[in-house]
């Protein structure tokens, strides 16, 4: 499928990011239309030209080339399963999840031949929800992941990619759903995590008093959405597990490299630190 001014684009879920899809999509001149059961979300977007047109059914679904599950995870596989009698032929349809095992082979089942499911994940956000807070500006200089199954095409897979070029995403990468669920265990999940336990383990009224810039850059994403994380966390138990287990065994090691003094074992974890985040300021 090539991207054109006409493809008629259809986003589910006009929360945060499905809202910053949409600014996005609209900005390079496409028709964006919207659903979800929050008519005042609809209300706002139609105000602020975000999108063209909107609606709490799916009476929009008959006419998209493009369907944008930007639903929680939990929600995907059932919407797909209640309403896939109502897709256009042809149509090709992506979302936006944080987790992929657990749904992607699913939803593929349940699709005609004349329809395509390609998996995609924005890796940004904020700490804020709704399509009031919504702002394509995340994307930029941010990653985007392409999760293909051996059921996909290579000119689906091809426009999923060009997808992300359009949202403005700096990176583009391709992981299979157990690839892309371990990862995301390690880089967005555990870390979630970690900023939980950083906030709920010292419970001094005044601790915002006595903080510097390292400790809120660590904990900036402790202000989580607890509904949606709790989701992604429970779907990606046992890579999330995994990943939890190594952090803590490498806390283990690092405490008693301090309670032995045990300098030179500790300075080779911070030139080994230092090596691996040096990655991040190669662009």
């Amino acid at each position: 499928m090539n991207w054109n001014q006409d493809t008629k684009i259809v986003i589910v879920g006009l929360g945060l990011i499905g809202g910053s899809y949409a600014r996005a999509l609209k900005k390079k001149g496409h028709h964006v239309c919207a659903i979800d059961k929050d008519q005042a979300s609809l209300d706002y977007a139609l105000n602020a030209g975000i999108i063209d047109a909107g609606s709490v059914d799916t009476s929009l679904l008959p006419e998209a080339d493009v369907i944008i599950l930007a639903l929680y995870p939990t929600l995907v596989v059932d919407w797909v399963r209640a309403h896939r009698g109502e897709f256009r032929k042809g149509v090709i349809i992506t979302d936006v999840t944080g987790i992929k095992s657990a749904i992607v082979d699913q939803v593929q089942s349940l699709l005609p031949d004349d329809a395509e499911f390609i998996a995609a994940h924005p890796m940004a956000g904020r700490e804020v929800s709704g399509v009031q807070n919504s702002d394509d500006r995340v994307f930029i200089n941010a990653n985007y992941i392409v999760v293909p199954t051996e059921k996909n095409s290579a000119e689906a897979i091809a426009w999923c990619r060009e997808l992300g070029r359009e949202l403005g995403f700096a990176r583009i990468s391709e992981l299979s759903p157990k690839e892309h669920d371990r990862m995301i265990a390690y880089v967005s999940q555990l870390t979630h995590c970690i900023a939980v336990a950083l906030m709920t383990c010292e419970d001094n009224e005044n601790v915002r008093d006595y903080t510097g810039d390292s400790f809120r850059d660590l904990t900036r994403i402790a202000n989580i959405n607890e509904d949606m994380w709790t989701e992604l966390f429970f779907m990606n138990r046992e890579a999330l597990l995994e990943r939890l287990d190594g952090f803590i065994e490498e806390i283990q090691t690092i405490r008693e490299m301090i309670r032995t003094e045990d300098a030179e074992g500790l300075k080779e974890k911070m030139r080994l630190s230092t090596k691996r985040r040096a990655m991040f300021d190669r662009d």
